[in-house]
């Protein structure tokens, strides 16, 4: 799903104005994959990363774990989406808006509502603190005759043909009847494939009991790439 967002502003497009019922916010941009660096401290790579006309930015995160769609994610991918978008020497009031969106499988809130969206407020008031950060988490698991329902629908289904919204639909029939979509997916499904192999072969190395030889068995990667990851390891 998240491929199918890559480079195209009308699918992000559409999923925006239906969760956020916002019905004439216009794209600009879209990127997928979206790694932002930090050199102290833990880095970050945002599934999807969205600029409307306004200059306001989205991130948006689909989550089939509900582990990686935790309350303290959101918020450090709200605080290094502020750290990216303010430039030197910019005063704090320049901040965009953000929206930090988490659409997952499961209803991750456990309390049946297809939308959560969660806001500072001032309390002893309920005054909203209006900093211009939020974040929405999306219940993948509703289902409904409703906007939200049936994009929820189409993000599970894996037939275009039985899909609500054609946006969407094109999308995914591109990926999986076209010669250029599927050549396309079994790359990735390669790429994912060889960061599953490199993460065992991550551990073995972090254990320190393997030999060499042994982790490029067990892995399935080449010797010589089992080398270049200890090397990167110690760079």
């Amino acid at each position: 799903m998240t491929k199918c967002f890559e480079g195209d502003t009308a699918s992000i497009e559409l999923v925006l104005r239906i969760i956020l019922n916002k019905h004439d916010l216009k794209v600009l941009d879209v990127r997928t994959q979206v790694f932002i660096e930090n050199l102290l401290n833990r880095s970050v790579r945002l599934d999807i990363v969205a600029t409307d006309d306004t200059g306001m930015k989205f991130n948006v995160e689909i989550q089939r774990s509900d582990k990686g769609a935790g309350r303290r994610r959101a918020r450090y991918n709200s605080s290094m989406m502020d750290v990216n978008f303010l430039k030197k020497g910019e005063d704090f009031d320049e901040l965009p808006e953000t929206w930090v969106i988490f659409i997952t499988e499961n209803d991750v809130l456990k309390q049946g509502k297809p939308l959560y969206q969660i806001e500072r407020c001032i309390l002893g008031t309920g005054e909203s603190f209006e900093d211009g950060s939020h974040i929405l988490y999306v219940n993948g698991s509703y289902r409904g005759e409703t906007p939200i329902g049936k994009l929820m629908h189409d993000f599970s289904c894996t037939d275009p043909a039985d899909m609500y919204y054609e946006v969407l639909a094109d999308r995914v029939r591109f990926f999986k009847e076209s010669k250029e979509g599927i050549a396309i997916m079994c790359k990735v499904m390669e790429d994912m494939r060889k960061e599953s192999l490199k993460e065992v072969a991550l551990r073995m190395l972090a254990a320190g009991k393997y030999a060499l030889e042994e982790i490029a068995n067990i892995s399935g990667l080449s010797l010589d790439e089992v080398k270049k990851l200890k090397m990167d390891r110690k760079i």
